[in-house]
This record gives C-alpha cells, structure tokens and sequence, in this order.
C-alpha cells in the first residue's frame, strides 16, 4: 500500500505559474490558489524546488499571496533531488511521503532515478491530486490543518534558540512553556489515533491503536487516556502527547506513553514522568511502566532511566517493566508549568 503524501513539493516555471520568471511576466495557474488551500487544510506540507534566482522568485511568490504555503523553499541552481533531500532534512519526515510536481520530464526522470520512492507528477495534472487517494487522509484533525503554521512557529523557535548558544535551559525558561493535561473526549480520538501512527522514535511500546481500540479504552473505567498539549510564547504545537494509565491497588501503570517528535528536545517526556510520580505519591501508589525495544525508539526508553526508573523484569513477550525509584530522580524542571486538567 502507498504511502499517504505528507509533503508536496512544487516547480515554479510552467508549474505554479505559467511562464519562465527570468524571461517574462508570468500569471498564476488557474485554480492553483485552490489546491495549495485544501491540500494545506489537509494538513499536507508544502514546498519548493524550482531553478530560479532566490530573490526574484520568492518577491514574486509574495505578490501572488502565496509565499505562506512553502516551508523551506530550495531556489537554487542544483538538481532537483538534491533540494528535495534537503527539504525532507528540515521536515524530518519519510522520503517515501513526498511528491514532486514538474512540467519537464528531465527533472521528473532525475528525481526518480536518485529519489525513487519520491512520487512524480507531471504539472499538467496538478488539479487530479485533489482526488488521488495519497493525498486524501482518513481524517483530518484541528492539529493537521494547522501542521504549516506550527511548522513555521518551529522555524522562529530555532531562530530565537540562536541568541543562546551556551544556554539551552535560559532559552527553555524564555520560552515559558504550559503543558496542559487532559481527559481524552470523542473530538480527540482521531488525534490520538494520529500520534500512534505517525510516532516512532518517541512511542515507549511501538503499539499503534486504532481509532475504535482508542475509543474503547476511553470508556473504560479501569483506563485513563490523557492527552497532552504544549504552549509557549510562539504559539501552540497541538496534541503532542497521549498516555494510557492504568490506576491499581497498588501502582499507577503507564501502558503507553508517546510524544511527537516534534518536542524532543524540551524534555516533555521526563517532565511527564516526574509529574505522574507525583500523582502518584499523592494516591499512595508505586509507578510503574511498560516497555518494548522496537529498535527505533531507544531514546524513550533513555527518557525513563533518566527521569529515575530502573527495570523491573520482562512482562508479557518482550516488554520490560519499568519501576520508578525517586532516588535516582532529578525533579521536575522549573521552566514549564502543568496544569492538569484530567482528574487522573
């Protein structure tokens, strides 16, 4: 089965518009203000690879309204692939999600050739991918049809990060970070089940849950399933947490724990960790969690060692139990503040 697209890539020249900018005026294709809109709204990324001046070619992407759409536009005299391979860096997402969209052949058939899990489409049929199947996802979220924006409030971060080059926790207080906590609803399953199928790297048991799986663990009382959403002075990132906790007579048991990627290096992961330890306390129970070696997610399981817990033993196949030990805790950081909203 195909991959569904996550990024499209657009040419310029005879592409967006019709004509070549360095020898004429050129206009806008028809109806293609209309396609950057929906795919956008669906929460596709967007970008460019064009041969062009920089300069001449994004002051005209801005009077045509539509410089906003492309994240990490590559204007420039190199091969095609190589710009796509560099815009797939800065997105930090599969090569084999994007589309490339040209009017020449000879591109089409060098991205191919170099790229060849990319997907090639000639510009004379941009309006047909409204209706390709790879570019209609299942469902489309509040959080994906703002994937672009936070895209573009992650670019001012690493700008703003720049002017602390010896100083990340100075940067992360200057960030004034709110992590909000809540109870999952019917609204938040098609986002929670988004977050299993998109995280890798950050997912502690690798398991991928289905919307109707996710909707039964929500109303089942011996379950909690939280979701987590993370603000700060640039903006919101969206949902980027989901946990599934199970309250015992004896421990509070974190089944699943996974937190975008997108994240990473705020320490969301261990400031989670270290609060649900101190629900915990207050409920006079133990924490504990489960994980599974996927062989990709390595970095959560360094989460859970640093935040304290030792391994307790395998469980069920290969998952391991995880104990918390508060002797080995370093605390919560004191550059973010949680507000929990979830009654777990």
């Amino acid at each position: 089965m195909d991959e569904l697209i996550k990024c499209v890539v657009w040419d310029l020249d005879n592409t967006i518009w019709d004509g070549v900018l360095m020898e004429e005026e050129v206009q806008l294709k028809q109806g293609i203000k209309e396609v950057l809109e929906t795919i956008d709204s669906r929460g596709i990324l967007q970008s460019v690879a064009s041969r062009n001046n920089y300069d001449d070619a994004m002051s005209k992407l801005r009077e045509l309204g539509i410089d906003h759409y492309f994240l990490y536009p590559k204007i420039n005299w190199n091969a095609k692939s190589e710009s796509i391979r560099e815009i797939c860096t800065s997105l930090n997402i599969g090569i084999n999600t994007f589309a490339f969209i040209d009017d020449q052949p000879f591109e089409r058939m060098e991205v191919e050739q170099v790229l060849p899990e990319v997907y090639c489409i000639d510009a004379a049929l941009y309006t047909g991918i409204l209706t390709n199947p790879r570019f209609i996802p299942e469902r489309i979220t509040d959080d994906s049809r703002m994937r672009r924006v936070m895209y573009q409030q992650d670019i001012a971060r690493a700008a703003e990060e720049e002017k602390y080059p010896e100083n990340n926790i100075g940067f992360l207080r200057s960030l004034d970070m709110q992590l909000l906590i809540t109870a999952a609803d019917e609204t938040d399953l098609a986002r929670a089940e988004e977050l299993t199928v998109r995280t890798n790297q950050l997912n502690a048991t690798g398991k991928i849950y289905s919307y109707s799986e996710l909707e039964e663990l929500m109303n089942n009382p011996d379950w909690r399933l939280l979701l987590c959403e993370l603000k700060d002075n640039f903006g919101s990132y969206g949902k980027i947490g989901l946990i599934l906790l199970s309250v015992g007579k004896t421990a509070l048991h974190i089944e699943m724990m996974l937190f975008s990627c997108r994240v990473m290096s705020r320490g969301i992961g261990s400031m989670m960790l270290h609060y649900l330890n101190q629900k915990a306390v207050e409920k006079q129970l133990s924490l504990t969690a489960s994980f599974k070696d996927t062989g990709r997610n390595r970095m959560m399981y360094m989460t859970y060692k640093m935040a304290g817990f030792v391994d307790a033993g395998k469980t069920d196949g290969d998952s391991s139990l995880l104990h918390y030990q508060p002797e080995f805790s370093s605390g919560l950081p004191p550059y973010i503040t949680i507000t929990d909203q979830s009654n777990i």
